[in-house]
């Protein structure tokens, strides 16, 4: 796989944490050149500095501050990679954010974030891109959520956002399914991450707290693993998880019987606001 990635070029969005984070050391440990993409230009900096102290060439990344819920951010990363490197393999949609509420709660500018960064995140970078992965007969990745096959109880926006960026994708798949575009849904299960700490509550702000056993969880690590694997064997979408797999299972033969069960095992949650 080391052969497979060496200098090709790979855009990771949400890059200075969790499985953005993991997926740069990933991909640069198998040789690609990595560009990588957040909001915070300082952890941006400690991630770039991290891949140099690793032994990788400072020339072999780039570090683009970007906001994707801004067009033009978008636009810029894209257009500061061709610049830079002159092509675009993999584009690595994986920046998002998450909520906790119910919905008769909910702020609408709290879903209106959600769309922002989620999935209109995904669509700009993806556009900007484009023409770029035709060109390379490259990959385009969502990182989306099993909450993007089964509606999550106190995460509408969340679920919502990740519902739209599988159909999106799912779509640029068949328009493109004669331009050799691999298009990836990648679709973690619970996995330690921050996007529980910052996730959003009823009035829009984070709830500074996660109420899940993070210890317990796949690892970012584990699932940039499987990621990375999955461009290379160029596969189109990517269930993790045994609850993840069941949960999808389930829904399809047994919806009924799978919104009790989801119900009762996410008002478990400390504080959660099901009753």
């Amino acid at each position: 796989m080391e052969q497979h990635f060496r200098d090709k070029v790979v855009i990771i969005t949400g890059a200075s944490s969790g499985i953005g984070l993991a997926s740069a050391y990933q991909f640069a440990a198998e040789g690609a050149k990595v560009v990588l993409a957040a909001r915070s230009a300082d952890k941006l900096k400690q991630t770039f500095c991290v891949l140099s102290n690793k032994g990788e060439r400072e020339e072999d990344f780039l570090a683009v501050p970007t906001d994707v819920s801004k067009e033009e951010d978008c636009k810029r990363l894209i257009e500061s990679t061709i610049q830079k490197f002159g092509r675009i393999d993999v584009l690595v949609n994986n920046a998002g954010i998450s909520m906790r509420a119910m919905f008769k709660e909910l702020d609408l500018s709290v879903l209106h974030k959600l769309m922002d960064v989620n999935f209109w995140g995904t669509v700009y970078c993806t556009k900007y891109a484009l023409p770029y992965l035709l060109e390379s007969k490259g990959t385009v990745v969502g990182v989306t959520s099993i909450a993007g096959f089964k509606g999550l109880p106190a995460r509408t926006g969340y679920s919502s956002s990740k519902f739209a960026i599988i159909g999106f994708l799912d779509t640029l798949r068949v328009e493109h399914l004669k331009d050799n575009l691999n298009v990836l849904i990648f679709a973690p299960g619970f996995t330690a991450s921050n996007v529980r700490y910052s996730a959003l509550t009823a009035d829009g702000t984070p709830q500074g707290e996660t109420p899940r056993e993070e210890e317990k969880m796949m690892s970012a690590q584990e699932c940039a693993r499987r990621l990375t694997k999955a461009v290379y064997k160029r596969k189109k979408k990517v269930i993790l998880t045994t609850v993840g797999h069941i949960t999808v299972w389930l829904n399809k033969f047994f919806p009924s019987l799978l919104d009790r069960l989801e119900y009762n095992y996410m008002k478990k949650e400390p504080d959660s606001p099901l009753k």
